[in-house]
C-alpha cells in the first residue's frame, strides 16, 4: 500500500486567485476582443468572480477595454484586450557563432532584436556569463527608457540544460557543468526578475508553438540547424524534456558506427554527418565562417555546381533518417528545420522527406510533414521571451504598483 506522509492540503485563497487570474489573461489573449459575459460563459466563473478578476488585470496593466461592441444579442458590451504596455520579456540565444537578443511586449510583438557574432567555441563559461549580462543590461535600459518593467529573462544554450539552470555540457561551446544560471544572476546584480536557462532547441519550439505561422500545432518538433543538431519537442500543445531536462538530443544519435568523429567524441553522429558543419566540411569549406562559407554554398547550388548539390544531397538523406526516427517515435504532426537549414532548405527539404517517407512504419509518414522555418536565426531568442510570457499566464503575474 501507498501511503502518503502528508494529508491533502485545502488550496490557499491566493492561490485560487493567482489561477483564477491567469485562467482569465489566458482567456483575453485567446480570445480578444471579448467581453466579461464571453469570459464567464467559457470558463464557468461566476460574473461576479469575472468582473473582480478583470478589475485586478486593468490594475495591473495587462488586460483593458476597448468600447462598446453592438454586433451581439441584448445590451451592448465593454469589450476587452491585453495591454502589457509597461511590460516586457526578454529571451537571449548563446551560440557557437553569434548571440542574439529579442525583447517582446505581453502581446508577444517585438519590441527589440539585437544580433552580434560571438566566438562561442573560443570563450569560456565565464566570458559568455559577461557578454549576455552586459548585452541585458543594455536592453533593459532601453526598456526603462519605454518604461517598461522587464518580467523575465531566459538564456538558450546549445546543450544538456539542466532543470537547476546548469550547462552540464554542451559540446560546440566546450563548457561543461557551467552555473550559468547563478552566474548570470550574480553578473546582472540580482536583477528583480526571474532568471532562466534553456536549451536552445527547446526555447525554439517554445518559439514555434506560440508565434509560429503553424501556432498551436499540438505535436511538433524543431531541429536547431546549428553547429550542433538538437530538438525541441512539443507533444499535446508541452514542451516535453525528460526526466532531468536533457531531452531531445538527436544530435547525438548515431547514424554510422564509422562515420565521422563528432565534437561529443563518438562517431557517426546525425549532428556528424547531417549538421551544417558537414555541409561545409564536405563542400571543402570552412565552418569558422559559417554566414560567409554558408553564402558561397548557396550560390553554387544555385549554379547547378555537382559537387556541392551532391553533399547537400547526401545531408538532406542523412538528415532525413534522423527526422524518421522522431517520426517513428512521436509522431509528430509538424518536424521545423531551423537556424542554417532554412536558406538550403530547397536542396534539403526533397531529400528529407523522401528518406523519411521511406523510413516511416506509418503510411505517409504518419501524417508528418516537414517544412523550413520562418522565424529566423533569433527563433530560440523569440522562445527565451515566450517562456517568460508562458510563466505570466500560468499565474506568476507582475504586482500592482
Amino acid at each position: 500500500m501507498i501511503t502518503s506522509t502528508t494529508d491533502p492540503q485545502p488550496a490557499d485563497f491566493a492561490d485560487v486567485r493567482a489561477t483564477n487570474l491567469a485562467v482569465v489573461l489566458r482567456f483575453v489573449r485567446e480570445h480578444a476582443p471579448c467581453s466579461r459575459a464571453d469570459i464567464a460563459a467559457s470558463t464557468g466563473l461566476n460574473k461576479a468572480t469575472v468582473s473582480s478578476l478583470v478589475a485586478d488585470l486593468i490594475d495591473r496593466r495587462l488586460v483593458r477595454e476597448t468600447g462598446l461592441t453592438e454586433n451581439r444579442v441584448g445590451r451592448p458590451a465593454t469589450m476587452l484586450v491585453l495591454d502589457g504596455s509597461p511590460y516586457a520579456a526578454i529571451g537571449v540565444e548563446v551560440n557557437v557563432d553569434y548571440v542574439t537578443a529579442v525583447a517582446v511586449d505581453l502581446a508577444g510583438e517585438k519590441l527589440l532584436s539585437w544580433r552580434r557574432s560571438f566566438p562561442g567555441a573560443a570563450v569560456t563559461a565565464a566570458q559568455a556569463v559577461a557578454t549576455v549580462a552586459a548585452i541585458v543590461r543594455r536592453v533593459g535600459s532601453r526598456m526603462a527608457r519605454e518604461e517598461r518593467q522587464v518580467l523575465g529573462l531566459t538564456v538558450g544554450v546549445p546543450g544538456l540544460v539542466g532543470i537547476d539552470g546548469t550547462v552540464r555540457i554542451a559540446p560546440n561551446l566546450g563548457w561543461r557543468d557551467a552555473d550559468l544560471c547563478g552566474d548570470l544572476t550574480k553578473a546582472l546584480r540580482d536583477p528583480g526578475y526571474p532568471v532562466q536557462v534553456d536549451n536552445d532547441a527547446n526555447l525554439a519550439a517554445l518559439a514555434e508553438h506560440r508565434f509560429g505561422p503553424r501556432a498551436g500545432t499540438a505535436n511538433l518538433v524543431y531541429l536547431t540547424g546549428e553547429i550542433g543538431v538538437g530538438a525541441g519537442v512539443i507533444l499535446d500543445g508541452r514542451l516535453r524534456r525528460g526526466g532531468r531536462g536533457y531531452g531531445g538530443e538527436v544530435g547525438h544519435i548515431q547514424l554510422d558506427p564509422l562515420g565521422a568523429e563528432c565534437r561529443c567524441g563518438r562517431l557517426g553522429c546525425l549532428e556528424a554527418v547531417a549538421g551544417i558543419g558537414a555541409v561545409l566540411e564536405h563542400a571543402a569549406l570552412s565552418p569558422t565562417e559559417v554566414e560567409i562559407e554558408l553564402d558561397e554554398v548557396i550560390r553554387l547550388a544555385h549554379a547547378a555546381d555537382p559537387r556541392t548539390l551532391t553533399v547537400l544531397a547526401t545531408v538532406g538523406r542523412n538528415l532525413g533518417k534522423g527526422v524518421a526516427m522522431i517520426a517513428n517515435l512521436l509522431n509528430p504532426e509538424l518536424v521545423i528545420l531551423g537556424g542554417y537549414y532554412v536558406p538550403l532548405a530547397p536542396w534539403l527539404l526533397p531529400e528529407v522527406e523522401a528518406e523519411m517517407r521511406g523510413r516511416t512504419i506509418a503510411p505517409d509518414g504518419g501524417g508528418c510533414e516537414v517544412v523550413a522555418s520562418t522565424l529566423g536565426y533569433g527563433a530560440a531568442a523569440l522562445g527565451g521571451a515566450a517562456r517568460v510570457l508562458d510563466s505570466v499566464d500560468s499565474g506568476r503575474l507582475p504586482r500592482i504598483s
